[in-house]
């Protein structure tokens, strides 16, 4: 019987055990966006998880919503991607990035001056986003994309995708979750569009379709995966019917082949996002959400997901997989220091000591 620390495939990926740690965003990028020495060796620190999701990562200035992120649209952020990756597979580990393009979940102070700000619809993000000092502020107004514009969106993603496998990335994660531009266009609520990409959902999908065609098409099927949590509320999302909307979307990227569907899976009235998207979805599963190992344990038993991601017990345990394997107790982080947006600042970053 399989357990969280027996090898698993996704894809094109051959992990060595089936604990993923999750993309966390931490603010520590430099002052251009790109990965920093200090981040280097917070993956570094992390590489015994079976994969790591990187954190949210801009395909493009547009794409940026806080502060501090990293980004994989400039040479030099390239170049620091591909430190990060050489740190990790130099400890045995793989990486996929998460492309995060936040859409109108962003503020105008945390952007470069020319960044513009889109979405499917000009209907501005509800819920306040933190500014450069970390203090809440209201989101501006987005400018609904024209139909012809969406296209070189996409491209954007592929461009991101290439850049992430020049950096030595293992593959990418496209974020369709959290309430950033995929899920702004699935979202009946946010997405108001009267042409191909909105309206019916078959229409409301098609962004995040051909996005991971396209994605598919440029980097390989098997190094693609995608991100997904059909309900949630987060940054002002309000499906009509979201079991309908997730169904429809997982039947038409299945026959893609991709390396595997990241499921955030939190409660819903009347569904369960884990038997929808099994019942839709025939490639791999990593869940995650408020799991202990008691729990990864009997998700991977029971074959309900091939492996299983935590997000906050890898910010104070850096060998969460050591930990678990001996019984060791598990750090608690220091939730004043997740997010400092200083790209030289280590505390609660890679400070956390390991058990032993």
């Amino acid at each position: 019987m399989n357990d969280v620390f027996s090898p698993v495939r996704l894809g094109a990926l051959a992990l060595r055990n089936r604990i993923v740690m999750a993309p966390m965003t931490r603010d520590r990028a430099g002052p251009h966006d790109e990965p920093t020495d200090l981040m280097v060796e917070y993956y570094r620190q992390r590489a015994s998880a079976g994969l790591i999701v990187t954190e949210g990562t801009q395909p493009s200035p547009a794409g940026k919503g806080y502060w501090r992120t990293p980004g994989i649209h400039s040479a030099e952020q390239v170049a620091g991607w591909r430190k990060v990756a050489e740190a990790v597979h130099a400890e045995g580990g793989l990486l996929s990035m998460q492309l995060m393009h936040v859409g109108r979940a962003s503020v105008r102070a945390n952007k470069a001056p020319d960044a513009d700000t889109v979405a499917p619809s000009a209907i501005p993000c509800p819920d306040p986003i933190p500014g450069p000092d970390g203090v809440p502020v209201p989101t501006q107004m987005p400018r609904a994309l024209a139909t012809d514009e969406i296209p070189g969106v996409i491209a954007e993603y592929v461009a991101a995708a290439r850049n992430a496998r020049e950096a030595g990335m293992d593959a990418v994660e496209l974020h369709c979750a959290s309430g950033y531009l995929p899920m702004q266009f699935l979202s009946s609520n946010s997405n108001q569009r009267t042409d191909a990409y909105g309206g019916s959902v078959k229409n409301r999908i098609r962004f995040v379709v051909e996005a991971l065609e396209a994605l598919a098409g440029a980097i390989s099927a098997d190094r693609v995966g995608l991100r997904i949590c059909p309900g949630v509320p987060f940054n002002g999302m309000a499906d009509a019917d979201p079991a309908e909307t997730y169904a429809e979307l997982l039947r038409a990227v299945d026959h893609l082949g991709l390396a595997y569907c990241h499921l955030i899976h939190i409660p819903n009235k009347g569904f369960d996002s884990l038997e929808l998207v099994r019942a839709n979805w025939s490639g791999p599963v990593i869940e995650n959400c408020g799991l202990t190992l008691d729990k990864a344990q009997d998700v991977i038993a029971q074959e309900q997901a091939e492996a299983v991601s935590f997000g906050f017990a890898y910010i104070a345990n850096p060998d969460l997989v050591e930990r678990f394997r001996t019984g060791a107790p598990l750090a608690k982080g220091d939730r004043d220091t997740f997010y400092t947006g200083h790209g030289d600042d280590a505390r609660g970053y890679t400070d956390y000591p390991p058990a032993c």
